[in-house]
């Protein structure tokens, strides 16, 4: 079980986020993950520290157009804190925050590459769907999850 500490997300957090999510995920991935979501989503988002050093983040949104959803956009966990529940953690925390927006579903996609994140998906509840062709424009398959509350 981890011993993470969850808050709520707030602008400042973006630079020591941004310093690290490549390395954490072991490849370019930071262009997936602009400022805006930490000026604009903080409130709906979530970090972790452990000992009071950053392991772990989501970044979620509770859709303004579709009343009845909400968003994981982005998770990241330091390698050192896998393996010990951070993941769940920070989903069922947002979760509450969704049901607390009167939120019914809640939707996710990833690569279709991405197994490890399939699998987990899959273990938290999600539905899968896809690869869905050209879901984000021509030739970018994505898998699809969706997850009621």
């Amino acid at each position: 079980m981890t011993d993470a500490t969850l808050r709520p997300a707030c602008p400042a957090d973006y630079d020591p986020i941004a310093a690290v999510v490549d390395d954490w995920w072991g490849r370019p991935i930071l262009a997936s993950l602009p400022r805006l979501f930490f000026d604009h989503f903080h409130s709906t988002s979530l970090v972790a520290e452990s000992a009071g050093r950053l392991s772990g983040f989501l970044v979620g949104i509770v859709s303004p157009a579709e009343l009845d959803q909400a968003y994981i956009h982005f998770v990241g966990v330091s390698p050192q804190a896998r393996r010990d529940g951070l993941a769940r953690t920070l989903y069922e925390r947002f979760f509450e925050i969704a049901r607390g927006h009167d939120r019914r579903v809640v939707g996710a996609i990833t690569s279709p590459v991405n197994q490890a994140s399939i699998a987990f998906h899959r273990r938290m509840g999600f539905a899968v769907r896809g690869p869905v062709p050209d879901y984000n424009g021509p030739g970018h398959d994505l898998i699809v999850f969706e997850r009621p509350l």
